[in-house]
């Protein structure tokens, strides 16, 4: 019975995460990915390179999970250190976050290039016997090259033959073995290169990223007991009263007690216009106050606010990796054995079938094993995604994988919601139209008077339009009819304010309104008095948002609301949308979106784009959910794969301008990659390029790609 329990407790699926320390080449994570996610029980495994994190969901035991993952760690990257980490406290660690400088390898880079230096001038200058000069280059070799050769070895042990530290150390080895010495240190040497900008280039778009995200202080001054005390954030709880100064990051989201003040809310939004807070003002973590003192109640706990989430979305969408990626890492598995079969053929056929001279074949097979290797493509694809990440970041759009970014490339129909997406959300009284008898003030007046009772958004709006404050004393009786409007007893009046069903109901003679937005009939002792017509503003960017998407090749652009025919109608002429639909229920927008859906363009790709709260079913449903993050909405960030973090609905155009210039870098290193190796491969089988070529065909071209990525970074 008890083995029996076990059994099944085994078979619970379970999340673990595993930190890979001092993990920084893509091209292993993607192999460690791969073996972890074929070990018995695995369902699932996914490497963050930003974070150095491998999480696997599995229902193997933990122990099994923990031996096996750290033995392919080990076969790929014996360095790195494996430790699996607590889910529900999951701190960053500094030094593994930035991962340090790479001192170990620039040492060594820095002992065998003065030996390889040393062997070059004893041959040149000093005119040494080669026994001297063969001592320095093969000491120099081994300093440079050990451990590649350690580990080719190692991995053919176990069964594990194509890669790239077999490539180089067969390549040198046969270049020492046919004469060639100081080309074999050269190849090692400038592979290293490659490998120290490789570390260099992804610890700069981690640290890039971890500074754009650097929003969280490590202290928090809290009011205790009359006191302030400071604190580590982590230890505030939920209620308390902290005291922000001029210049210091809000810890945590809150709401201003005391103190007006501008925040800088640069870090999340991308925007350098700052913000007036004010007492009963929310506030997030991460936002700089730039002047006056702020009391703050907390909202939310540390790992709960606006900062945490945010830092945790932007490092771990590294691990949604784009299609583009995934094609690369299953291209370099078999090009690498095609290559290495190639390269066999090129060096024993000739000879065998020709008679041509052995050692110039195969100094040629050598030199085309050299210039193959795809360390270009599977180093600087993701470090491109990882790039335009961060880019978007910066700008205040948040995406959650490199698979969304590549998706926002195809977009070919955009649906927009209309509330809170296209408009403000916020109604105001836009006119006041009274019957014969009346006057505009007196309608207003008596509309008021019904909605005090009310919490409504549109009652709100009538008691802002009409200036006073609400006095539910007033009324003697208050009674909401559903679906129609209020009937309020004031005095000797009783007043009805409501839809045109309700006047019907009623029995009152009206005269309909036929303008834009919702309409307030009022009548009073039985008599029509007049109509309020409420609306929705419009953003002020939705227009210039909606022409620049069409700009950019945009086919689409719908509009699906829950509001009436002619304020739908209003908006969607106004903004020069393709087509609106109006008076939905949720369920209808779901499946209007699967209408859309079938209707676009085979081979693009429909993007929602709502608030992200009532909105959940059709962001879940399509393509892309892009959600208005409303400066840090959870359900937006929750629901969405694109956060809008501003609410302005032009931050959509920016989203896919990154997104299209991550695409153009992504095309270039795949163009210029294979178009510099295929003519290098020509020309090292037509004896034209050496091993010199070769270095600059494999190394120069990694370098030259990884910069190129790095461009990805810049917003």
């Amino acid at each position: 019975m008890k083995r029996s329990v076990e059994r099944e407790a085994a078979k619970i699926v379970m999340k673990r995460v595993y930190r890979l320390k001092g993990l920084t080449c893509p091209n292993c994570s993607a192999k460690i990915e791969k073996d972890a996610g074929e070990l018995d029980g695995v369902r699932t495994s996914s490497v963050n390179l930003m974070k150095q994190t491998l999480t696997v969901e599995s229902e193997a035991p933990a122990e099994f999970l923990l031996r096996e993952i750290t033995g392919i760690v080990r076969k790929h990257e014996p360095d790195v250190e494996v430790s699996e980490l607590n889910l529900d406290r999951r701190k960053a660690d500094p030094e593994t976050e930035s991962g340090g400088e790479p001192w170990l390898l620039i040492v060594r880079l820095a002992v065998g290039a003065v030996l390889f230096g040393a062997g070059i001038a004893c041959a040149v200058f000093l005119k040494a016997p080669l026994h001297i000069e063969l001592a320095f280059l093969v000491v120099s070799y081994l300093v440079l090259g050990g451990d590649v050769v350690w580990r080719a070895v190692v991995n053919i042990s176990k069964g594990r033959v194509f890669d790239e530290h077999f490539l180089m150390s067969v390549s040198t080895v046969g270049a020492f073995v046919i004469g060639e010495y100081p080309e074999a240190v050269a190849v090692m040497l400038f592979y290293q290169v490659g490998e120290l900008f490789q570390t260099l280039a992804v610890r700069r778009s981690a640290r890039s990223i971890s500074n754009l995200m650097d929003l969280r202080p490590d202290s928090a001054t809290v009011l205790r007991n009359g006191e302030r005390i400071e604190v580590s954030p982590e230890t505030v709880s939920v209620g308390e009263t902290i005291l922000v100064k001029p210049g210091g990051k809000i810890p945590l989201d809150g709401v201003v007690l005391e103190g007006d003040s501008m925040l800088d809310t640069r870090a999340l939004t991308g925007e350098s216009v700052p913000r007036t807070v004010r007492p009963g003002d929310a506030v997030l973590s991460g936002c700089v106050n730039r002047d006056g003192i702020l009391t703050v109640r907390t909202t939310k706990a540390f790992g709960e606010s606006t900062a945490s989430k945010i830092i945790d979305l932007v490092e771990n969408a590294s691990g949604r990796k784009a299609k583009t990626e995934h094609f690369i890492t299953t291209f370099a598995r078999y090009y690498t054995p095609a290559v290495v079969a190639m390269a066999a053929v090129l060096a024993i056929l000739p000879p065998l079938a020709f008679g041509g001279d052995w050692t110039d074949w195969i100094r040629r097979g050598f030199v085309f094993l050299v210039v193959s290797c795809p360390c270009a493509l599977v180093i600087s694809i993701p470090l491109t995604f990882i790039g335009g990440i961060g880019a978007a970041s910066k700008r205040g759009v948040l995406v959650k994988g490199g698979n969304y970014l590549e998706a926002l490339n195809k977009v070919s129909m955009i649906v927009f919601d209309k509330t809170g997406t296209l408009t403000k959300g916020t109604f105001r009284v836009t006119g006041v139209f009274p019957a014969s008898g009346f006057t505009p003030d007196q309608v207003l007046e008596y509309a008021a008077r019904a909605e005090q009772c009310s919490t409504h958004p549109v009652a709100k709006s009538i008691l802002a339009a009409w200036g006073r404050d609400a006095d539910p004393s007033a009324v003697a009786d208050c009674r909401e009819i559903a679906g129609q409007g209020i009937r309020a007893v004031a005095g000797d009046l009783t007043v009805l304010a409501g839809n045109a069903k309700l006047m019907r109901t009623e029995r009152i003679g009206f005269a309909e309104c036929e303008l834009p937005g919702t309409k307030v009939y009022v009548a009073v002792n039985g008599r029509y008095a007049g109509c309020v017509v409420i609306a929705d503003e419009l953003k002020p960017d939705s227009g210039r948002a909606v022409a620049e998407l069409k700009r950019l090749g945009v086919e689409r652009t719908v509009m699906l609301t829950g509001d009436v025919e002619t304020a739908a109608k209003a908006v969607a002429e106004e903004l020069r949308l393709d087509e609106y639909h109006a008076q939905l229920l949720p369920a209808r927008k779901v499946e209007l979106i699967e209408r859309l859906d079938r209707e676009k363009r085979r081979g693009t790709t429909l993007a929602f784009v709502g608030d992200g709260i009532n909105d959940a079913p059709v962001l879940a449903r399509a393509d892309i959910g892009i959600a208005m993050g409303g400066l840090g909405s959870d359900a937006a960030i929750e629901a969405a794969d694109v956060v809008l973090m501003t609410d302005e609905p032009s931050k959509l155009v920016d989203a896919i301008a990154v997104a299209r210039r991550t695409r153009r870098i992504v095309v270039q290193n795949i163009a210029v990659a294979i178009g510099i190796k295929c003519a290098f491969l020509v020309l090292g089988a037509l004896g034209v390029a050496g091993m010199w070529e070769a270095v600059f065909g494999d190394v120069g071209v990694t370098v030259l790609a990884v910069l190129n990525a790095m461009r990805a970074l810049k917003a």
